[in-house]
C-alpha cells in the first residue's frame, strides 16, 4: 500500500486581503508585513515535520509563503520548491483588483450566488475543480512512482520504508482526536512514502477539499462543522490529509483529514491576521 502526507497551506496576507480586493490570478501582489509575519509562523508551527516535495502556486504571494516556510524548517531549507499553474486562484476575469462587494454585486445582479457566481472572463466552479482534480491525481501518481522505485531496490524490504515515521514530529496532535490521529496512521509509528508540502490559495483550496469530500469521500474531523468545511481558510491556515492507495489504485484514494484550516500558530501574530478571507 502507498500511503503519504499531504500539508496543504494557504498564502500569507497581501494588502488586498486586508482591503478586501480581489486578486485571483491578474493581480500578483506580495505578501505584506503581516503576511511575512504569518508565513515566519506558520513555518516555525510546521519547522519540525520533513518534508519530501514542496509545490507552490506560482502567484508571488503563494511563492513567498513556501520560501518562508522552507526557511523555517529544521530539515527542507534546500528542498527544491516546484511551481505550479495548477495551483493558481481562481481566475476571477473582470473583477479582479476590485472590491469583494463588487464580485457581489454582480452575482445579485445576474440573479446568482458567490462563490458559484462566475465574472466574465473567469473560470467556473468546475473549471476550478478540474485543476485541483488533475493536480491531485499527479500527487498520487508520484507517491505510487516513488513507492516502486523504494521497492525496486536491490536489498529492498517487502514495503517501502519510505520515510521513517521518527523523522515526522506532527504539530497537530492538539487539533484533533485520538481516533483521528489513529485511523489516519500519523503517530509516531508512520510510514510515508512522501510527504508532500502544497502552497495555494483560499477558493482553490475550498474547491480542492470539496472536490476530496464530495467526489472522493474524504473523512473528516469529528467535530468539524459544515460552517468550517465550506469557509475559505485563513491567511496561512494549515489543513493535512493522510492519502492510502491500496494495490496503487489511483482511482480510489482513501483519504482522512487530520485538520482542517488550522491556525493556532497565528495567535500571537495579531488577530487581524485570523479574520482575513478574501482571496
Amino acid at each position: 500500500m502507498v500511503r503519504f502526507g499531504l500539508t496543504v497551506v494557504r498564502h500569507g496576507e497581501t494588502r488586498y486581503n486586508k482591503d478586501k480586493i480581489l486578486q485571483g490570478q491578474g493581480v500578483d501582489e506580495p505578501l505584506s508585513a503581516t503576511g511575512f509575519r504569518q508565513a515566519d509562523a506558520a513555518g516555525v508551527f510546521l519547522s519540525n515535520v520533513k518534508f519530501t516535495h514542496v509545490f507552490s502556486s506560482d502567484l508571488l504571494r503563494a511563492k513567498q509563503t513556501a520560501a518562508a516556510i522552507l526557511g523555517k524548517n529544521r530539515f527542507c531549507k534546500d528542498l527544491e520548491i516546484k511551481y505550479d499553474a495548477r495551483l493558481r486562484e481562481r481566475k476571477y476575469g473582470v473583477a479582479e483588483g476590485k472590491p469583494l462587494a463588487d464580485l457581489k454585486a454582480m452575482a445579485k445582479d445576474a440573479g446568482e450566488q458567490c462563490p458559484s457566481f462566475t465574472p466574465s472572463g473567469g473560470e467556473t466552479l468546475d473549471e476550478v475543480r478540474e485543476r485541483a482534480r488533475d493536480f491531485f491525481e499527479f500527487l498520487c501518481q508520484l507517491a505510487v512512482e516513488l513507492e516502486q522505485k523504494e521497492h525496486g531496490k536491490p536489498g529492498a524490504p517487502g514495503r517501502s520504508s519510505g520515510t521513517s515515521g521518527e523523522q515526522f514530529v506532527f504539530p497537530w496532535t492538539n487539533h484533533c482526536s485520538e481516533a483521528e490521529l489513529s485511523s489516519a496512521g500519523s503517530g509516531s509509528s508512520t510510514v510515508l512514502d512522501a510527504n508532500i508540502l502544497v502552497v495555494s490559495h483560499g477558493a482553490y483550496m475550498r474547491n480542492w477539499i470539496g472536490y476530496m469530500v464530495s467526489d472522493l469521500n474524504c473523512t473528516l474531523p469529528a467535530n468539524l462543522t459544515k460552517s468550517q468545511l465550506s469557509s475559505v481558510s485563513p491567511n496561512t491556515g494549515v489543513s493535512h490529509f493522510i492519502i492510502k492507495l491500496e494495490n496503487g489504485n489511483l482511482l480510489k484514494p482513501n483519504i482522512t483529514c487530520v485538520c482542517l484550516n488550522q491556525d493556532s500558530h497565528l495567535v500571537d501574530v495579531g488577530a487581524e491576521c485570523v479574520a482575513s478571507k478574501v482571496f
